[in-house]
């Protein structure tokens, strides 16, 4: 049965939950939390997609929730087991296709890795594709070479493919003119990208204007970029807790160089950060999900 495939029309739909078609469309129209496909007359048809996503949020409102707080729940995922199975039924097509992917990259089989890539583009948003297939895959890449388990010519294979790939995608989303320039790049000896092309997707998709640099600069070649960019933000990813010095002391010499400049710090090793170094940076440390990005960004543009 194909879950994707509209087939209930909107009175079939109601009666089956309850609610008046007009409440249906008003949530709709005001929360935009489905979209429903439309038949040659222009009528609604509904998945069991949506019939699972729409049963949830009605069994939320019949629990004493809003329709406003059911949504915002189903938004920032805080869900229960049965709303996970609802947001992310598609899991187990998604693993399959990061799997046939990685096999043919593993493979060289350029041809069939861009079918693969392409697919996974007409089937998900832009957002999973990058962050849970394509950098998933990246990371899977890593381990086995570092494992020893492949050789670095299906390192560089793999990785030259799906770096380009992220990159014209990142490339390629418009910015918004009104927002500040940014730079991003990994910090001092740094050659793990994954968080930092992660970073610059959330960024671009908000409208900013992000010179990404990816792996690790020579600082006095960092230092022209800026002079030529003249960013507000700059942004750094340090993943290896070896490389934390290095990273900090880098951030240091920007300081004094460019007093305007908002410089950002994220990644893993931020995490092992001892207390003072971390109440020292606190203003530059950037946190490790979307929400904590949001409200640094917010800070320092409103």
């Amino acid at each position: 049965m194909d879950v994707h495939k509209g087939k209930y029309n909107i009175k079939a739909i109601s009666k089956m939950l309850g609610i008046q078609p007009g409440t249906l469309r008003a949530w709709e129209r005001r929360y935009q939390f489905i979209a429903p496909d439309r038949n040659e007359s222009g009528h609604r048809l509904y998945t069991d997609e949506h019939l699972k996503i729409l049963r949830w949020l009605v069994d939320k409102t019949r629990q004493g929730f809003t329709i406003s707080q059911a949504v915002s729940l189903l938004e920032r995922q805080e869900l229960l087991q049965e709303t996970n199975e609802i947001k992310f039924a598609d899991y187990e097509q998604s693993k399959k296709l990061a799997a046939e992917l990685l096999e043919a990259l593993l493979n060289f089989d350029e041809g069939r890795s861009y079918e693969l890539i392409n697919h996974a583009f007409s089937l998900y948003s832009i957002e999973k594709v990058v962050i849970e297939i394509l950098c998933s895959i990246l990371h899977q890449i890593g381990d086995l070479w570092e494992n020893g388990k492949i050789t670095s010519a299906h390192e560089h294979f793999a990785s030259s493919i799906l770096r380009s790939r992220i990159g014209f995608i990142i490339q390629t989303l418009p910015h918004n003119q009104v927002l500040p320039k940014a730079v991003a790049v990994c910090g001092p000896n740094e050659w793990h990208e994954i968080g930092l092309l992660m970073f610059t997707l959330f960024l671009k998709r908000r409208g900013f204007d992000v010179v990404y640099l990816g792996q690790s600069l020579a600082p006095k070649d960092l230092s022209i970029v800026i002079q030529t960019v003249c960013p507000k933000f700059l942004f750094f990813s340090c993943t290896l807790e070896e490389n934390v010095e290095g990273t900090i002391t880098l951030i240091e010499t920007l300081k004094n160089e460019f007093k305007s400049l908002e410089i950002g710090l994220g990644g893993n090793a931020m995490d092992t950060l001892p207390s003072d170094l971390k109440e020292k940076y606190a203003s530059h440390l950037l946190g490790n999900e979307p929400s904590y990005w949001e409200k640094w960004l917010q800070e320092r543009i409103s």
